[in-house]
């Protein structure tokens, strides 16, 4: 952080908010979307020289899965554990004032979980899997903390505009991104690799380092956040408390309670 703290609408901050999704939306694309998910498929798929599937069960556990009933399996408990840490975490993050710590911890843990998927391997199953989790809890809690400071930095005017550049920055860095890495595996013998393996794996450890390098900017003038009052039990459970206000202005709402349900069969299918 500055030391002197940048006032509220200025450009500097809300350009420095804004480059956070520059820094993290890799994650999205190229593990999420894209890399990851081709790379899992061809490591716990079993194929003759045809390309016929031969066998598309893991054992982790001591129990056989279906590999992608296995990672499905995988997501949903992260997203679970997101979902009821989220409330918790941020009630917390408002009322003591520590925002950014929680925002640089979570961005740090789904960083270096991309980074540890370069070890990932059908011997160390678990390993990569517990990356993959603890990567994609540290994506979207860290997006808790990120979207927390958008009514502490713009004004109403200026927010609309902010959450779009943000997207749009974040759509650029990720295809930037995702194009280096699609040249290194597709074209790995001019790059020195024997094969797609090395470079895809590379990937991913580009992916974090670019996630963490990138987001030093919006920390270095993001403020840390205005401490309200001390931590107490009711504080902690703050974070319920608003989602049942919320729930309850929902309920009263029946278009928006109808396209948040078709939203959520929508996110279902596609994560």
């Amino acid at each position: 952080m500055t030391d002197q703290p940048l006032v509220k609408g200025s450009k500097k901050l809300l350009n420095a908010w804004a480059f956070y999704d520059w820094a993290n939306s890799v994650y999205s694309l190229v593990i999420s979307s894209s890399v990851f998910p081709i790379f899992y498929g061809a490591l716990t798929l079993v194929k003759d020289e045809n390309g016929k599937v031969l066998d598309d069960t893991v054992r982790f556990l001591g129990t056989d899965f279906n590999n992608d009933t296995l990672i499905s399996y995988v997501t949903a408990a992260a997203f679970l554990v997101v979902s009821f840490l989220s409330p918790f975490l941020s009630g917390i993050a408002d009322y003591v004032g520590n925002k950014k710590v929680f925002l640089k911890f979570f961005c740090y843990l789904g960083a270096l979980s991309c980074i540890g998927l370069y070890w990932f391997n059908i011997e160390q199953l678990w390993f990569g899997l517990l990356c993959y989790f603890t990567a994609l809890i540290g994506f979207w809690s860290s997006l808790v903390f990120y979207n927390s400071y958008l009514p502490d930095i713009a004004f109403p005017e200026q927010q609309d505009a902010l959450s779009a550049k943000g997207y749009s920055l974040g759509y650029i860095g990720s295809v930037l991104l995702l194009l280096i890495c699609l040249a290194m595996i597709l074209k790995f013998d001019f790059f020195g690799f024997e094969d797609e393996s090395t470079p895809t794996r590379l990937s991913f450890v580009l992916t974090g380092l670019w996630w963490i390098g990138f987001s030093q900017y919006t920390y270095y003038y993001l403020p840390k956040g205005n401490k309200k009052e001390t931590l107490t039990k009711n504080v902690m459970f703050n974070g319920f408390k608003e989602l049942k206000l919320i729930w309850e202005k929902i309920k009263a709402n029946a278009p928006l309670k109808r396209y948040l349900g078709a939203f959520f069969v929508y996110s279902m299918a596609v994560q």
